[in-house]
């Protein structure tokens, strides 16, 4: 790569040539600050934030998108630097709802920290006209709110990146807003609930809705039993929300919280991960011996259920039956939990964390009421367990490591990994293995199928046969593979699928990084290194040694792909089309 010599606020630097002023500043430790940038997804110069001097070019210059070259001498803090981005921040809060206090951005708004910093303290400078938006609160998942839109486009571009493209800009000049075609609310295009838009929204336009005053209320109820069930990406993701490093593991403060916000039980979700493993396993090695429809496709992700309903409908006999383990774990609660404890599945309220926003639409579905009321009642994103930490005067950092309640507490190195992409493929391999040769792999770690990478493939020979696997995570990865799959090009055998880029751990109900940490952080593999690391040390690797699994399977299920098992732990699909026909 061709070096080229450029000198940022006067120091000289040596930096690869074609990169943008954004980029080599950070060579001289120089943070330039930004709004609409967001690299690799949304790189489109509007927002004005990054202006730089140039030596000798007639105006400012965007820093995201101006490449540098031989001899640039670049100024980023000047006087002049800085009063434009004064101006501009007054001129973006002159039609911007100001309520701060109530937003749940407030503390973690790129907008709010960008006026900190350039001390803007005439937020009314240039106002006048202020547009006025209904909020759109149609999907069971998020609420939009424009009236804080900065027109950023990171939500446009993330909406995009799914392959989906549901939101863009509507109308020009002082009326540009983002919304759907004809104005029409998103639940009437194909969303897929991923919750993407939200995670890249710089201020409180985008957010989830707050499902926590459901929570508390149940709580709160003395006849009702409430079960809390919690993700394998949560534990790595959570701390951030109290200022640890990306990349800690807080399991054990994560269960005392719960506990202590009044849970009657806490469990963990790795426990049905497991479970879905015995099912989804049992359903490969049947398809595989007896004729069915290959390749199989994980059902993990309900983003990606979501997607593949509406834009692959004709594709859906490809996808496992299993249901997620959300869905699995409140089943079991209410069928087999519920019995052996002698409660009535009526007095249940079945709580899961996620780091997903389309788990709130899945709870949702049809299909997903194996006791005859809903497997799981409320889910709840990450964020939302950290507001009611916060809001219960919770001191999180103080709390002891506490362990999970039994049974359904126990889970497996191969479940905690599922919330990496590539986990779930990588955990059905090592009982796959043992199903059809009798016996554990030598080395249960498949390192071919990890990674960020947004396509992988694998071939294994298991038992006399080649095993051919695909790993794709982001629709827009999924479409790739799927285009395969519907024209009949590609011989998979096997093909896990998760919603949003990285899987689990950067899913639209996780903690939200500011793009100055997004862009130039690695977080996605950061918080993957925490299941992983949990995986290594755990004495039980393989989901079928579960031991709680293995007792359900006893009293319950009998055996993975019985009867029983069908009833309470599968599911069936929708054809929805484009256009939210159904």
């Amino acid at each position: 790569m061709e070096m080229v010599n450029i000198k940022i606020n006067g120091m000289p630097l040596s930096v690869p040539g074609g990169i943008s002023i954004l980029e080599a500043a950070r060579y001289a430790g120089i943070d330039i600050p930004t709004l609409c940038y967001m690299k690799e997804i949304n790189e489109i110069g509007a927002c004005r934030i990054c202006m730089v001097e140039v030596k000798g070019a007639r105006t400012l210059v965007s820093a995201c998108v101006f490449p540098v070259n031989e001899g640039m001498e670049i100024f980023t803090n000047s006087e002049r630097v800085r009063n434009s981005r004064k101006i501009t921040l007054e001129l973006i809060l002159s039609t911007h709802n100001r309520s701060c206090l109530s937003c749940v951005r407030s503390g973690n708004c790129e907008l709010q920290s960008l006026c900190l910093e350039y001390g803007v303290e005439r937020p009314d400078r240039y106002d006048g006209a202020k547009p006025v938006y209904a909020i759109d609160d149609s999907m069971p998942h998020m609420v939009r709110d424009n009236n804080k839109c900065v027109l950023c486009r990171r939500c446009v571009a993330a909406c995009a990146n799914q392959a989906v493209s549901v939101i863009g800009a509507n109308a020009r000049g002082f009326d540009t807003h983002i919304s759907s075609a004809f104005e029409l609310d998103l639940d009437s295009y194909s969303c897929i609930a991923c919750g993407q838009c939200i995670v890249n929204c710089p201020t409180g336009a985008l957010y989830e809705k707050d499902d926590t005053d459901k929570v508390l209320a149940a709580i709160n109820d003395p006849d009702k039993f409430v079960v809390v069930q919690t993700a394998p990406a949560v534990r790595a993701a959570l701390g951030e929300e109290f200022g640890y490093e990306i990349g800690t593991d807080v399991e054990g403060k994560m269960v005392a919280a719960l506990r202590r916000l009044g849970f009657d039980k806490v469990f963990d979700t790795n426990f049905s991960a497991d479970l879905t493993i015995m099912e989804e396993s049992h359903e490969l090695v049947e398809r595989v011996k007896n004729g069915g429809v290959l390749p199989m496709i994980t059902s993990c992700s309900p983003g990606w259920i979501k997607y593949c309903e509406h834009y692959y409908p004709d594709e859906l006999d490809h996808l496992s039956t299993c249901k997620s383990p959300q869905q699995m774990f409140g089943a079991t609660i209410k069928t087999w939990y519920a019995q052996n404890m002698g409660i009535d599945p009526a007095d249940i309220v079945s709580v899961s964390v996620m780091p997903c926003t389309a788990k709130k639409f899945e709870v949702g579905r049809d299909d997903q009421d194996a006791a005859g009321f809903a497997d799981v009642d409320i889910s709840i994103t990450t964020r939302e367990l950290a507001r009611m930490i916060s809001g219960a005067g919770i001191n999180f950092k103080l709390l002891p490591d506490e362990q999970y309640d039994n049974p359904l507490g126990e889970g497996t190195g191969a479940a905690v990994i599922f919330g990496a992409t590539g986990g779930v493929m990588e955990a059905a391999l090592r009982t796959a293995v043992k199903t059809l040769t009798g016996e554990d792999p030598a080395d249960p770690e498949f390192t071919e199928v990890r990674g960020m990478d947004g396509v992988k493939e694998a071939t294994y020979s298991v038992g006399g046969l080649d095993i051919k696997v695909c790993i794709a995570s982001g629709t827009k990865n999924a479409k790739t593979v799927m285009d395969k799959v519907a024209s009949g090009e590609c011989d998979y055998t096997f093909i896990e699928i998760m919603g949003c880029p990285g899987g689990c751990i950067n899913g639209g109900g996780q903690p939200i990084q500011p793009a100055s940490v997004r862009n130039f952080v690695d977080v996605k593999s950061l918080r993957a290194s925490v299941l992983y690391k949990s995986d290594a040390a755990k004495e039980v690797r393989f989901s079928h040694e579960n031991s709680a699994v293995k007792r359900v399977y006893d009293e319950f299920f009998g055996e993975p792909g019985s009867h029983k098992a069908h009833e309470v732990l599968h599911t069936s699909y929708v054809k929805r089309g484009l256009y939210n026909e159904q």
